[in-house]
């Protein structure tokens, strides 16, 4: 078994790196992406006795490190980007995030008994996951103090459950689409590189990053800057989680004009995140998920489900086109790489860039919404 902390380090990168290989390199892999190989191969090590359930290295990606994906994460948002992605796609993803709080309050009352009191912060998390994806899973998660026998459970079932709803964004046009306002023209047409084309290939979500020493020395610096005035407000203000400090801080910070569109910050944030989600599969002990699993998959669906309603239901009264509402929801269901797979799938080009910045925008408001769900339903007593 690999216990050292330098070995055991070495393996988590390493698992890393692979997963990112192999999403690249092997096509029928690519399908899957990389995260969830990632809590694959965390998982397969850990069960396997190659690595131990329990180390001060977990503990170090689990806190600071993971802290640091966080803030880098929150430079890469621009929220001036917004007026790229059109009021319908707006109003599209307002009804995704107000299905899934509603769906998350929904789900507390009537599997919040079966959960030992545990209901308002699954409430919470999966208000955040499934607002902008994994980042906010994260953030909510480590602030609200998500017990580490509950992580696994939540990991799997909100994996399970993405997947679920990616077929079904795939699917559901086909099926419903008649119902729908048809997805206008312009959206189903490739742009050309004049028009939104060009804004496309150059956004940072597709641009590639060219790092020197100095754009690494600068995030680095920052993002430690940000994690320590973070702690200090925290601790002069107890009340509020310091991960909620560190959102706002990285916002504002990537909102001035010394890190507006913070080179390399995405790539940097997502590969590091990645170093966690190799210590979530390895917390994936089998017998552990087992015990807390089933409930809260059920959990997720009675989410999914409510905003499923809320999503095409009021969509439908308000005359959106079903593509809209589709990328739209899997944008805060799974995140803006989730909506760019959606959008290129069934071949709606001029969706992709909207499905994108509101994923984006995911990550901005995730944690906000996820906290208050959480501190709203314990506060109504929902569920216990």
């Amino acid at each position: 078994m690999i216990s050292a902390p330098l070995p055991l380090a070495a393996v988590i990168a390493v698992a890393a790196a692979l997963a990112f290989w192999l999403d690249r390199h092997v096509k029928a892999l690519s399908k899957v992406g990389a995260s969830l190989l990632v809590l694959v191969i965390g998982a397969l090590l850990s069960n396997f006795g190659i690595v131990p359930a329990a180390s001060p290295v977990y503990d170090a990606i689990a806190g600071p490190v993971t802290s640091l994906a966080i803030a880098w994460l929150l430079l890469s948002v621009n929220l001036g980007d917004l007026k790229l992605a059109g009021p319908r796609m707006l109003a599209a993803f307002g009804l995704a995030v107000l299905g899934i709080g509603v769906g998350a309050m929904v789900a507390a009352v009537v599997l919040g008994p079966t959960l030992n009191g545990n209901g308002w912060l699954l409430a919470g998390v999966f208000t955040g996951t499934y607002t902008g994806g994994s980042v906010n899973f994260v953030a909510v998660g480590q602030g609200l103090g998500l017990p580490p026998r509950l992580w696994a459970g939540v990991t799997a079932a909100d994996a399970l459950t993405t997947g679920i709803w990616m077929a079904a964004t795939l699917v559901l046009p086909l099926w419903i689409g008649r119902f729908f306002r048809p997805v206008p023209r312009e959206f189903t047409e490739i742009p050309d590189d004049g028009g939104s084309g060009g804004a496309v290939a150059n956004h940072p979500f597709f641009a590639p990053a060219s790092l020197s020493a100095l754009d690494l020395a600068v995030l680095f610096a920052a993002g430690l800057a940000l994690l320590a005035a973070a702690d200090l407000t925290a601790r002069l203000v107890p009340k509020v989680p310091s991960v909620l400090w560190l959102t706002t801080y990285a916002l504002l910070l990537g909102h001035t004009r010394w890190f507006h569109r913070a080179e390399g910050a995405l790539q940097l944030g997502t590969m590091v995140l990645h170093l966690f989600f190799v210590v979530i599969g390895i917390w994936s002990r089998v017998a552990e998920i087992a015990a807390v699993g089933v409930s809260v998959f059920f959990f997720t669906l009675v989410v999914i489900g409510v905003q499923a309603l809320v999503v095409y239901g009021v969509g439908r009264l308000a005359r959106l086109d079903v593509g809209t509402l589709s990328v739209a929801s899997q944008a805060a269901v799974g995140g803006p790489s989730s909506a760019l797979a959606v959008a290129v799938a069934r071949e709606w080009p001029g969706l992709v860039l909207p499905g994108i910045i509101v994923g984006l925008l995911g990550y901005a408001v995730g944690s906000y919404l996820g906290f208050g769900v959480a501190y709203l339903v314990r506060g109504l007593g929902l569920g216990l």
